[in-house]
C-alpha cells in the first residue's frame, strides 16, 4: 500500500491511496473545522472510509499545528535571548519614563514605566516557560529514541524488579516472624485483617484547608500535556479497529498513541482477574493501591505490631514506579491496541492500566471509550485534562441518549434494605471505634435509606422480598418535591455525597461484606453479625441452602455483587443536580424487593457544557447522524454553543447510484394500505399482507434478507400468526428462516449459521436461494453488524418503530423540551419532533447495515405509507433520500425490484440464478403480470420474453449483457 500525499489547497493530507473525493472533502471541511476551534457534526455512510478520512485530517492538522508552535517558540526564544549587560537582566532603562511627568498614566491608570516594566516580566517568563518546555520535550525525544533503539533497557529493568520481588519478599518473611513472636492484640479484639475495614478520622476540605490527594507519588513531576486529539468511540471492538487503522496509515510510525481501557480489559494480575465483575475488579486494585501508599504515608503505623494480612490486601506486584516509567514509554514508541497494550505490560511486569495513564500527557492521540470521556469523575480519575485539546466521538448517533444513561440510575427497593441492614451492622460492630464525625455521616446515611424506603411505602426492617405494598404504580416527581417528600431536605446532599467519595464508606462496607456477609459459622467473638448473615440469605431466596461451614483462608470464594450502597451513593450524586434539569421516578410493583427510585436527566447538556467549553474543538461523527436537529437544539444550544460556532458536513456514499434501491411500499399484494399504528399492526389482515410481502421478495432476491420489527413481542406474535396460517411454510420454500436471539451470547450462533446456509446456497443452488433473518429495532442486530454483500442483499423495515408515548420517562423528557425549546413557525413542537427522531433514528441505523463497501449492492424497502411524509422523508441520510422510490401500489414496486435482484443475480453467476427464474415463471402471489425475462438453460443466460411497463431499460441492460 503506497502513500499519497494530497494537496488540498495548500494543505497536504498524506494518505495510504488515492481517496475518494468526499473523503478529501471530509478531511478538508475537518482541518478547517480543528483549525478554526468550531463544533463540527460530520456525516459520512459506513463503507466511505470514514476512519481514514479522521486519521489523516486531524492528524495532519495536528502535525501543523505543533509545527507552527515550535516556529512560534523559535522567535520569541530568538527574540527573548538578546544579551544585556553583564550577561544578567536589568530592570529597563528609565530614562525614557523619566522625560515624562510623574503623573502620566497609562490607559490602564499606571505609570508608563510600570506597564512597560510588567509586559517585559510577563515576556521573560514566558521565555522562561519555553525553555523548560523545550528541555522536556528533547529529553522525552531522547527517551523514546533510545527506547526505539535500545531494546535492552526493558530486560535491565526487568532484573531490577525482580531483585525488588525478591527484598519486599525477605521483608515480608521477617516482619511476619516478629509479629508471631511480639503475640500483641489490637483495641477491641479485632480479627486479622479487619483494621483496614475501620474508617479513618474524616475531616472535610474546608477543616484540612486543601485537599488531600491519594494514589500520587509526591516525587514525581508532573509532565506538561501537549495539544492532543481524544479520538472515542462506543465500544473496545470500535476503538481496536480505529487503532489498526492508523497503524495501517502514513502517521502509524510516528504518532504517539495511547489506548485507554477499564480495569476489566486491562489488568494483568490473575488474582484480580478472576474477580469477574468490574466493580469488584476495582475494588480490590484501589485495596492495593491504599495498602501500596499506606506502607509510607502513616510512618507511625509502621512502630506498631501488625497481625498478618490476608493475601489479597498484600500491594499489586505490577504497581511499580520503575516499571511503570519504562512501560509508559514503550506504549509511545509505537502505536498499540488493547490486546497489544495487556502483552506489553506482562511482558514489563507493570500494569497496563496505570502505565497508559502514565502516557496520557506526552501523547498525540489517545483513544477510549466516549463514557469513559463524557463522564467527569471518570475523566479526572484516568487523568485526562480537555483544555485547549481536540475531541473526535465517533459512532455519536447515541450521543445524547449515552450521557442520559451514564448520569441516570436507579436502585431497587431491595438494594436500600440490603445497604441499609450492613451499614447498620457495620456500625455496631464498629461504632466505638469510629470518630464523632464519622458517626455522625453513617446516621445520616442510614436515615436516608430508611426515608427512601419509606416514600416506596416499605419498611426497613422487613425483608423485602416478602413485603408487599398497598400502592402500586408510577408517579414521577421533581427534584424539589422528592427531597420534601421524603423528609430530607434539612440534609445536605452535597457534604454526604462528598464524605462518600473521601472516606469511601461504601468500599470499606464492601470489604465488611465480603468478609461476614459470606456463610459462616457465627463465633462467639461475633454473635451480632449473625443477623447480617441471616439477612442477606434471605434476599437471595433462589440459592439452595448449604451445610455451614467456615471458609479457609486462600480458598476460591464466588464473586459476588458489589455493595449496593456504590449503587446508592450514584443515586445521591444525581439528586444534587439542578432541579429544573432532572426528574425522579417512584416505581412501586407489588412488592418492595421489585419496587424502585429512578433518576431521569432530561438535560444532558449540562454534563456535555464543560466538554465543549473546555476544548479547543469537539468533532461529533457518525455514518448515520440525521436528523441532525437533535445535536444541535439539545446538545449544544442548551450547552451555550452559538449557532455560528457549529458546522455541519454530509457526504454521499461512493457506491453507484444502481449498487441501491430505496423503496417505500405504501401497500401490499392485495391492496392492503400500510401503516403499522399500535391500532392496526395487530390485525390479522396486515400481518398477512406482510407475509405476502415477504414471499415475493424472497423469491427474487438473492442471498439474504433482514428483516426489522419494531419489537421482540410483535416479532413474536407476526411470527406465530404466519406460522399459523401457512405463510412461514411458504417463505421456508425460498428462504431459511432465522430469529434473533434475545441472548446476547446466541447472537453469534445465530449469524453464523445465517451466514453459512447464504454461502452454502450461493454455491449449490437449489430452491433455497439464502436466508431470511427476522430481527428486532434497536436489538443485537440493528447496530454494529455487518450484512455485507450476500448477508444483506435486501433490507426490511415492517412499520415506523416509534418508541412508547405512554412511558412516564419519554412524556416527561416532551414536556421539559416542549417547556425549554424554542417553538419553530411551521414545524412539530419540540416534544413530537424528539419522538419522530428517535423514530427515524433506530429505522436509519438499521437499514444502514446492508451497504458496507464500495461494491456492495442492496435494496432497501420501508413497509409503511408514513414513510412518504415529507417531515419523515428529509430525516433519512441524504444518500438514500436522494434515490428514494415512492410506490403507492404493490406491481410496480415489485417489477422494480425483479429488475435489480435478476441483473445482480446473473453478472454475479450464482448457483441459484436457474431456481429464481423458475420460481418467477410460475409467479408470486399477486404479482402484477407475467414476468418479463425467463432463464434459458440452453444459453445459459437471460433472455427476454416481452416488455412490460417499466421493463425497457433493463430490457437493454440485460441484451447487452447476454
Amino acid at each position: 500500500m503506497s502513500n499519497k500525499t494530497q494537496e488540498i489547497g495548500d494543505i497536504h493530507f498524506p494518505f495510504p491511496f488515492t481517496p475518494y473525493s468526499i473523503q478529501k472533502d471530509f478531511m478538508a471541511e475537518l482541518y478547517r473545522v480543528l483549525e478554526a476551534g468550531k463544533i463540527g457534526i460530520f456525516e459520512s455512510p459506513t463503507g466511505t472510509g470514514k476512519s481514514l478520512s479522521v486519521i489523516c485530517g486531524a492528524l495532519s492538522w495536528l502535525r501543523d499545528f505543533e509545527q507552527k508552535k515550535h516556529q512560534e517558540e523559535a522567535r520569541l526564544l530568538k527574540a527573548g535571548t538578546t544579551p544585556l549587560n553583564d550577561g544578567k537582566e536589568q530592570p529597563p532603562p528609565l530614562s525614557a519614563s523619566c522625560k515624562r511627568t510623574p503623573d502620566t498614566l497609562s490607559p490602564a491608570g499606571e505609570p508608563d514605566w510600570v506597564t512597560q516594566f510588567v509586559q517585559k516580566k510577563e515576556e521573560r517568563d514566558l521565555v522562561d516557560r519555553l525553555k523548560e518546555e523545550q528541555v522536556r520535550r528533547k529529553k522525552r525525544e531522547e527517551r523514546l529514541q533510545q527506547m526505539r533503539h535500545n531494546a535492552q533497557l526493558k530486560y535491565a529493568a526487568k532484573r531490577v524488579r525482580q531483585e525488588e520481588e525478591e527484598m519486599e519478599r525477605l521483608l515480608c518473611l521477617s516482619r511476619e516472624m516478629l509479629a508471631a513472636g511480639t503475640g500483641a492484640k489490637p483495641l477491641e479484639q479485632l480479627a486479622s485483617g479487619e483494621e483496614e475495614l475501620v474508617l479513618a478520622e474524616y475531616e472535610s476540605d474546608e477543616e484540612k484547608g486543601a485537599p488531600s490527594g491519594v494514589d500520587e507519588d509526591e516525587d514525581d513531576p508532573e509532565e506538561e500535556h501537549v495539544t492532543k486529539i481524544y479520538y472515542c468511540s462506543r465500544t473496545h471492538s470500535q476503538l481496536a479497529q480505529f487503532v489498526h487503522e492508523v497503524q495501517r496509515s502514513p502517521f502509524g510510525k510516528d504518532t504517539r498513541l495511547v489506548s485507554l481501557g477499564s480495569r476489566q480489559n486491562l489488568c494483568v494480575n490473575e488474582d484480580v482477574k478472576t474477580l469477574g465483575s468490574v466493580q469488584l475488579i476495582n475494588d480490590r486494585c484501589m485495596e492495593m493501591q491504599r495498602s501500596k501508599h499506606g506502607s509510607h504515608k502513616n510512618r507511625a503505623e509502621e512502630e506498631k505490631p501488625k497481625r498478618r494480612r490476608q493475601e489479597h490486601q498484600a500491594a499489586c506486584p505490577f504497581y511499580n514506579y520503575e516499571q511503570l516509567q519504562l512501560l509508559r514509554d514503550q506504549v509511545l514508541v509505537g502505536v498499540k491496541d488493547i490486546e497489544q497494550l495487556v502483552a506489553l505490560g506482562k511482558e514489563a511486569r507493570a500494569c497496563p492500566y496505570y502505565g497508559s495513564r502514565f502516557a496520557i500527557p506526552a501523547a498525540q492521540l489517545v483513544v477510549l471509550p466516549y463514557q469513559m470521556l463524557l463522564h467527569a469523575a471518570t475523566r479526572q480519575a484516568a487523568g485526562i485534562r480537555l483544555q485547549g485539546q481536540v475531541v473526535v466521538i465517533d459512532e455519536a448517533h447515541n450521543l445524547i441518549d449515552t450521557i442520559t444513561g451514564i448520569h441516570s440510575v436507579e436502585v431497587s427497593g431491595s438494594q436500600l434494605c440490603q445497604a441499609h441492614s450492613q451499614l447498620l451492622q457495620y456500625m455496631e460492630r464498629y461504632g466505638k471505634r469510629l470518630k464523632a464525625k464519622n458517626l455522625m455521616y453513617i446516621k445520616q446515611i442510614l436515615y436516608l435509606l430508611e426515608k427512601f424506603v419509606t416514600v416506596l411505602g416499605g419498611n426497613v426492617k422487613q425483608n423485602p422480598n416478602t413485603q408487599s405494598l398497598s400502592q402500586t404504580g408510577t408517579e414521577l416527581k421533581t427534584i424539589n418535591d422528592f427531597l420534601f417528600q421524603t423528609q430530607i431536605d434539612n440534609i445536605n446532599l452535597f457534604k454526604v455525597r462528598h464524605y462518600c467519595e473521601k472516606s469511601m464508606i461504601s468500599r470499606k462496607l464492601f470489604g465488611f461484606t465480603e468478609r461476614y456477609g459470606i456463610v459462616l459459622a457465627p463465633s462467639r467473638e461475633q454473635p451480632n453479625l449473625a443477623g447480617l448473615q441471616h439477612f442477606l440469605q434471605s434476599l437471595q431466596p433462589t440459592v439452595t441452602k448449604t451445610p455451614v461451614t467456615p471458609v479457609e483462608d486462600g480458598e476460591a470464594r464466588v464473586p459476588r455483587p458489589a455493595s449496593p450502597l456504590m449503587h446508592i451513593e450514584s443515586f445521591l450524586a444525581a439528586l444534587t443536580t439542578a432541579n429544573q434539569d432532572g426528574r425522579v421516578i417512584l416505581s412501586r410493583q407489588g412488592s418492595l424487593s421489585q419496587s424502585s427510585l429512578k433518576f431521569l436527566l432530561l438535560n444532558p447538556a449540562v454534563h456535555f457544557a464543560q466538554v465543549v467549553k473546555e476544548c479547543r474543538a469537539v468533532v461529533i461523527a457518525g455514518g448515520t447522524m440525521q436528523p441532525v436537529s437533535d445535536f444541535r437544539e439539545q446538545l449544544l444550544a442548551c450547552a451555550g454553543v452559538e449557532a455560528e460556532r457549529v458546522v455541519e458536513f454530509s457526504c454521499g456514499h461512493v457506491i453507484p447510484p444502481d449498487n441501491i434501491l430505496p423503496l417505500i411500499i405504501c401497500s401490499g399484494p392485495s391492496s392492503q394500505q400500510l401503516e403499522f399504528t399500535y391500532q392496526k399492526r395487530e390485525l390479522p389482515q396486515m400481518m398477512d399482507e406482510t407475509g405476502r410481502i415477504l414471499c415475493n421478495l424472497c423469491t427474487v432476491v438473492p442471498g439474504g434478507v433482514v428483516c426489522f420489527f419494531p419489537s421482540y413481542e410483535y416479532q413474536r406474535q407476526v411470527y406465530a400468526h404466519w406460522d399459523k396460517s401457512g405463510l412461514l411454510a411458504r417463505l421456508a420454500v425460498r428462504k431459511k428462516i432465522f430469529q434473533e436471539p434475545k441472548r446476547a451470547n446466541q447472537v453469534e450462533q445465530v449469524l453464523m449459521e445465517y451466514s453459512r446456509c447464504i454461502k452454502c446456497c450461493g454455491q449449490a443452488g437449489g430452491t433455497v436461494t439464502g436466508a431470511l433473518l427476522l430481527s428486532v429495532v434497536g436489538g443485537k442486530m440493528s447496530e454494529g453488524i455487518n450484512f455485507s454483500d450476500d448477508l444483506g442483499r435486501c433490507v426490511v423495515m415492517v412499520g415506523m418503530p416509534y418508541p412508547n408515548i405512554k412511558s412516564p420517562e419519554l412524556q416527561e423528557k416532551m414536556a421539559y423540551l416542549d417547556q425549554t425549546l424554542p417553538r419553530v413557525p411551521g414545524q412539530p413542537p419540540p416534544g413530537k419532533a424528539l419522538v419522530e427522531n428517535l423514530c427515524m433514528k433506530a429505522v436509519n441505523q438499521s437499514i444502514g447495515r446492508a451497504i458496507r463497501h464500495q461494491k456492495d449492492f442492496a435494496s432497501i424497502v420501508l413497509l409503511d405509507q408514513r414513510y412518504a411524509r415529507p417531515p419523515i422523508l428529509e430525516k433519512l441520510p441524504a444518500w438514500i433520500r436522494d434515490r428514494v422510490e415512492v410506490r403507492a401500489t404493490f406491481g410496480p414496486a415489485f417489477a422494480t425490484m425483479r429488475k435489480l435482484a435478476l441483473l445482480y443475480a446473473t453478472e454475479l453467476g450464482l448457483a441459484y440464478a436457474p431456481s429464481l427464474a423458475d420460481g418467477l415463471q410460475q409467479g408470486g402471489p399477486a404479482t402484477g403480470g407475467v414476468y418479463h425475462f425467463l432463464w434459458s438453460s440452453l444459453n445459459g443466460s437471460w433472455e427476454r420474453h416481452g416488455e412490460k411497463e417499466g421493463c425497457s431499460s433493463l430490457a437493454v441492460r440485460m441484451g447487452s449483457s447476454s
